[in-house]
């Protein structure tokens, strides 16, 4: 009898353990540590190299700020569609997975996060702007 009940404490201690464990890491991982694993999958552009690309053209440049950050300026021609929407909306606004894409967002953080997204969403052609649209206005390129 001792052995079947000291068999389902360690049973049950186990089971315990692996429900929490997960929380337990979860807990411990910051925004930080979710931008910086994007960023060691994708691809970056400096915000000069953007500036020829969309100079050059065949480029959709997407940005996924909020609404409220867009409208108060973006780079001359961007498509908006907000970070949080990414995943349910781009099938219907980039439909070619081969399509160009370079993505905008304040900072950084949100385009590493979008970008990677779009490249485990099968998108081919997707790169970050480092830096975001900091660096793009700190640059003193042009705005809408």
């Amino acid at each position: 009898m001792k052995r079947r009940a000291l068999f389902v404490f360690v049973l049950a201690f186990v089971f315990g353990l692996a429900l929490a464990a997960p929380t337990a890491i979860a807990k411990d991982l910051t925004k930080h540590d979710f931008v910086t694993a994007a960023k060691a999958t994708i691809c970056e552009v400096s915000v000069a190299d953007a500036k020829a690309l969309l100079d050059k053209g065949g480029y959709i440049f997407l940005d996924v700020r909020t609404s409220k950050e867009f409208k108060m300026g973006h780079i001359p021609g961007a498509m908006h569609l907000a970070r949080g929407l990414l995943e349910f909306k781009i099938a219907k606004a980039v439909p070619d997975k081969n399509a160009n894409i370079i993505i905008c967002c304040k900072s950084g953080g949100r385009g590493s996060l979008a970008t990677c997204t779009l490249c485990k969403m099968g998108y081919k052609n997707v790169k970050n702007m480092d830096g975001g649209w900091n660096a793009w206005t700190k640059a003193g390129y042009p705005i809408e």
